[in-house]
């Protein structure tokens, strides 16, 4: 109940006009205007419309009802700011004609990679984690065996063990689910 009448509080400075309501407004809601504001428009321009909104929220303050819900009204004023900013963008087009074809001409070349790339993300995924980790920093993070082992804080030769019992265990389950 006491958040309630803090709310409604902060709600009364913010209509009368406080500057200081607005910060405090601002500190206590912006996470939740910034998670609503997710659901509608793209990560990066997030943080913007969200300024959008808090200065909207400044200067329509006369019109916000303290006896009504503060965060509904906040939210109110995050969806339209959010429609506004869809509303605006452009949205890149390529011309058919300019996009290749893909390899295979019907893109089976292209189906059989991400096919193998997911058996091979599975099989990882079996893998021991300390074969997995060596295996990833080698062929995903490009690092040297001598780099992996600086990484991990662990000697060169565990480097070396891990990694290759790692690769005959991915060959023998690879190889299984080929068959």
């Amino acid at each position: 109940m006491r958040w309630v009448v803090m709310a409604g509080t902060l709600g009364v400075r913010l209509a009368r006009g406080e500057e200081a309501a607005l910060a405090e407004c601002y500190r206590a809601h912006a996470g939740l205007v910034a998670s609503y504001l997710r659901k509608f428009v793209p990560p990066q321009d997030v943080e913007d419309v969200r300024q959008v909104v808090f200065s909207e929220v400044w200067r329509s303050r006369h019109r916000y009802d303290p006896g009504r819900s503060l965060e509904a009204w906040l939210l109110g004023i995050a969806r339209n700011r959010a429609i506004d900013h869809l509303r605006v963008r452009t949205l890149t087009t390529v011309p058919l004609e300019s996009v290749i074809e893909p390899s295979g001409g019907d893109g089976r070349d292209m189906a059989d990679t991400l096919g193998r790339r997911d058996q091979l993300r599975r099989a990882l995924a079996v893998l021991p984690g300390p074969q997995r980790e060596a295996i990833e920093l080698a062929y995903y993070a490009d690092l040297t065996q001598r780099e992996i082992a600086e990484r991990l804080a662990v000697p060169l030769g565990t480097v070396k063990a891990r990694t290759a019992r790692g690769l005959r265990r991915l060959s023998t389950i690879l190889s299984s689910a080929a068959a």
